[in-house]
């Protein structure tokens, strides 16, 4: 179950323009938010103290002192997902804290979330596919990208596509037993969303890790959604981009032991390829 924090920071987009300045202020300091009165909650967001009522009923309160509990035993239950915006007058410190700490954040609370059903049948998936196409626009090609250096090393045929006509052409030559692994946050992208059509109507299996209820979520065969709420209006991709390298790494993981102990010698052929190409580190190498 999300917490009230991962709730807020969830919704954020989604709130009027009132409640999103009782939410700003919460989330700036949720402790110093359970130690205020309503009225000064209402005075710090500039709003008034039945906004702040509306505002707590919005997630299933009763009221404003419910409200501030719920809010304490979220800050008790291990680390939340804040929003914490890069500010313009951020200092070197504030801004390299900020992200760190939203970071690891994101991805407990993705750990805490994540579906393991559908990555077993992504993994199904995966395991049985003829050959294995990683599609990522914009901040999601280096996901791709990443995901093809990962692949390849389990003897199928392996590419990753960051270009739209590519993605577009590979779709349309799909057959059944290809595997397409969409990448995209929003999962609203409209020529990501035409492609996963395109790859289904063709036979293909399209996993998406993108967001959950996207249109690419409804398009693809399985999806693995990641709670990590960012405003990419305004800022590039930060969070989010590390828990879909994680969601590669997990479905990696998964087909490394759906191979089983003889696969093993495989994986250490190629690592010990790379022996001859480093400079020993004081014989410890």
């Amino acid at each position: 179950m999300m917490s009230l924090l991962d709730q807020i920071s969830e919704r954020l987009e989604g709130l009027n323009k009132s409640e999103r300045k009782v939410a700003d202020v919460i989330l700036a300091d949720p402790k110093a938010a359970t130690r205020m009165s309503i009225s000064s909650l209402a005075t710090a967001s500039s709003v008034s103290e039945p906004t702040v009522n509306r505002f707590c009923r919005n997630f299933e309160t009763s009221g404003f002192p419910d409200f501030k509990i719920q809010l304490a035993q979220s800050l008790a239950t291990g680390t939340p997902y804040v929003s914490r915006n890069v500010e313009q007058d951020d200092s070197t410190e504030e801004y390299t804290d900020k992200i760190f700490t939203s970071t690891i954040a994101a991805m407990e609370n993705a750990r805490k979330q994540i579906n393991t059903t559908a990555i077993e049948r992504a993994v199904d998936f995966l395991i049985q596919a003829k050959q294995i196409s990683f599609f990522g626009l914009g901040a999601s090609g280096p996901v791709a990208m990443d995901a093809q250096h990962k692949f390849f090393r389990f003897n199928l045929p392996v590419t990753a596509y960051d270009d739209v006509l590519m993605m577009r052409m590979v779709a349309a030559a799909a057959h059944t037993g290809d595997v397409i692994v969409a990448v995209s946050y929003t999962g609203r992208t409209r020529e990501m969303v035409e492609i996963a059509r395109i790859a289904r109507a063709n036979g293909a299996t399209v996993i998406g890790i993108t967001a959950e209820g996207s249109p690419l979520a409804e398009a693809s065969s399985v999806y693995l959604s990641f709670p990590t709420p960012e405003d990419t209006e305004k800022y590039m991709p930060m969070t989010s981009r590390i828990v879909q390298l994680i969601l590669v790494d997990v479905l990696a993981t998964g087909v490394t032991l759906r191979r089983g102990v003889d696969f093993q010698a495989h994986l250490k052929k190629i690592k010990d390829s790379l022996k001859d190409t480093r400079i020993p580190d004081n014989g410890n190498a």
